[in-house]
């Protein structure tokens, strides 16, 4: 029979305990890993629910979708996990070809969903820089209306010149980039639907060597790409930014994260896998004080950068 590690357990259980609000029976959380004696062994049990509520949270990587009551579905689940403040984009369609009328149908969604909850959602606009002058005026246009980032997707390489002025522009800004980055099974087999300019983390690296005053956020490293090759890849470029959302989790993902990243230089995100987010967090051997930056201080610390931070 195949066994569970606690781990996953840990990440299962916090998507059921989300949704019904209350603790399973017997079920306990301990973070407590090294006990000094054996009547330490046995912590005072605590509801994972409870875990849940304790830490504020910021989704650093979430989405919108042009589904019917999709913004009210997202505020939702965000309720249920205690993610105060989420994060938006809306990609273009994968493998499209990323015209102009496409992104700025994207990104009128995206304000939106910003007017409809405008406490909750914080806004990033994209674009295709191989359309230079619409994606330089959807720039104007959508930090004008409050957005506070881009988030990029896989039509051109970050390293590619066509992406020097957008780079440039947000350094203006000083904003936040956020990249896509290849999904697929190994570092060097992606999904069928990844196209030749999908960037991956070595690509990110050359970029931000170029430009040090930018930053980078390295998307979903439990996106299924192979996350140990990318944050070793990033390993002593401190203006790039490593993103944990994704559906596929690892059991020491986050740990391994921590100790080759650090902790100060990741973002919690969900990237729409909002329980298996939440739920890896929360079962990653890191203190209480790194989970706190984690979840949310660290890009409230960006936030704060930009004079956009949650008090």
């Amino acid at each position: 029979m195949k066994t569970q590690n606690r781990r996953d357990f840990l990440a299962k259980a916090a998507a059921a305990l989300a949704v019904t609000g209350s603790p399973l029976p017997g079920a306990a959380l301990s973070l407590d890993r090294s006990p000094a004696s054996q009547d330490e062994q046995f912590p005072p049990k605590r509801s994972l629910a409870d875990e849940i509520k304790k830490y504020r949270k910021i989704d650093a990587h979430a989405h919108v979708y042009f589904t019917k009551g999709n913004f009210e579905q997202v505020i939702d689940i965000a309720d249920r996990l205690n993610i105060g403040k989420l994060v938006i984009s809306r990609p273009m369609v994968p493998g499209g070809k990323g015209e102009p009328s496409e992104f700025i149908e994207c990104n009128n969604l995206v304000l939106k969903a910003m007017k409809q909850f405008p406490d909750r959602f914080f806004g990033q606009l994209t674009l295709n820089p191989q359309y230079p002058k619409e994606s330089m005026e959807e720039i104007e246009r959508c930090i004008g209306e409050g957005m506070i980032g881009v988030k990029l997707y896989n039509h051109v390489k970050i390293n590619d010149p066509l992406f020097y002025p957008v780079i440039e522009k947000f350094i203006g800004l000083k904003m936040m980039i956020l990249m896509h980055m290849g999904i697929g099974i190994a570092r060097i087999q992606y999904d069928a639907r990844e196209p030749k300019g999908v960037s991956i983390p070595e690509d990110m690296v050359e970029a931000a060597l170029r430009y040090p005053e930018a930053k980078f956020q390295l998307a979903h490293i439990g996106g299924g790409i192979d996350w140990e090759a990318a944050c070793k890849a990033v390993i002593g470029v401190p203006n790039i930014f490593v993103d944990v959302s994704g559906s596929n989790n690892a059991a020491n993902m986050i740990d391994f994260a921590v100790k080759c990243v650090g902790i100060d230089r990741l973002f919690f995100g969900c990237d729409s896998s909002y329980y298996q987010g939440v739920g890896h967090v929360l079962a990653a051997g890191i203190t209480d004080a790194e989970r706190e930056k984690l979840y949310f201080g660290n890009y409230n610390k960006y936030l704060k950068s930009i004079g956009r931070h949650v008090d």
